[in-house]
């Protein structure tokens, strides 16, 4: 297939997790739903009530399982520059997608001064020279990506583009212009924290 091709029906991934969540829904709301296969969800009588809590932990699996094999696919068939292009359109995502994200860049009104002031609600942040530091405290719990926190999921550390991204969003938006952002250490590379350079 066509990487260029491959790479924009890829990333489509952020709303195939909700689209996936959507049909199940539907699916539980109407038993004769074609909507999806229903092979792999338990049985149940027409009169029976699913359980709220079983069906939400067997989507939660579902979803989980669905984007752990997304993950494995592309570790397997895409080169490491579009695999960060990919994960980095993510990043992008939730940046647009969180209003705590959104809301970093619009307290800075152009001013980087207010920008770190308004990084400081969320991160540790400061100023050396030409760089801005951006890190997650000292010593990190573990990975914070809601993805993969509670995976064993081994990504090289390419995920860790995500989140990378999404603060090159806060900064662009912030300031209106590229940032370039480096990615001194994280948890999922073997550090101790999550630890960020933005070159202002």
């Amino acid at each position: 297939m066509d990487r260029s091709l491959f790479l924009k029906r890829m990333a489509g991934v952020g709303c195939c997790a909700a689209m996936v969540s959507t049909l199940l829904n539907a699916a539980y709301a109407d038993p004769s739903s074609p909507a999806v296969n229903r092979s792999f969800m338990p049985e149940t009588a027409p009169d029976d009530k699913p359980d709220e809590l079983a069906n939400t932990k067997m989507e939660r699996d579902f979803i989980l399982n669905w984007v752990n094999d997304l993950l494995d696919t592309m570790d397997k068939v895409l080169d490491e520059e579009t695999y960060i292009k990919l994960i980095e359109g993510c990043g992008r995502g939730c940046y647009n997608r969180h209003q705590f994200k959104k809301d970093i860049s619009i307290a800075a009104k152009g001013d980087l001064d207010k920008l770190l002031t308004a990084y400081k609600k969320n991160f540790e942040v400061w100023k050396e020279g030409d760089t801005v530091h951006i890190r997650y405290g000292e010593k990190s719990p573990g990975c914070y990506c809601p993805i993969l926190k509670n995976q064993a999921y081994n990504t090289k550390g390419l995920h860790c583009n995500c989140t990378k991204a999404t603060h090159q969003a806060i900064f662009e938006n912030a300031l209106g212009r590229p940032f370039k952002v480096d990615i001194l250490e994280s948890v999922r590379r073997g550090g101790q924290t999550c630890h960020f350079l933005v070159h202002v």
